[in-house]
């Protein structure tokens, strides 16, 4: 009795989606930096993406991130107003993006 082989073909690997919540553009989620609202209330940047908390996606564009604070996305997302000591730590990071 001869076995024959079954050729299984692999599947694409699975890639999680996000949208920019000010560009509205869907990209993968290692593309896009989460921003977090921790159970405490406070409002910072996850650098893993996986601190506990109400998450939003923001690119790493300059515009977005400009727009996201000037419009006050963050603030309807996370259904709080983000304190003057977490907007001040936003903005700092904010300056370090490079310009469009």
């Amino acid at each position: 009795m001869v076995k024959t082989a079954s050729k299984q073909t692999k599947r694409p690997k699975h890639v999680p989606l996000r949208t920019c919540i000010s560009c509205r553009e869907t990209k993968s989620k290692r593309e896009l930096l989460r921003v977090v609202r921790t159970p405490d209330g406070h409002v910072l940047i996850d650098d893993t993406g996986k601190k506990s908390g109400r998450g939003a996606y923001l690119c790493a564009r300059l515009t977005c991130w400009k727009n996201a604070l000037k419009s006050k996305r963050l603030e309807h997302e996370f259904e709080i107003a983000i304190s003057d000591e977490d907007r001040a730590n936003l903005e700092a990071y904010v300056a370090t993006l490079p310009t469009d």
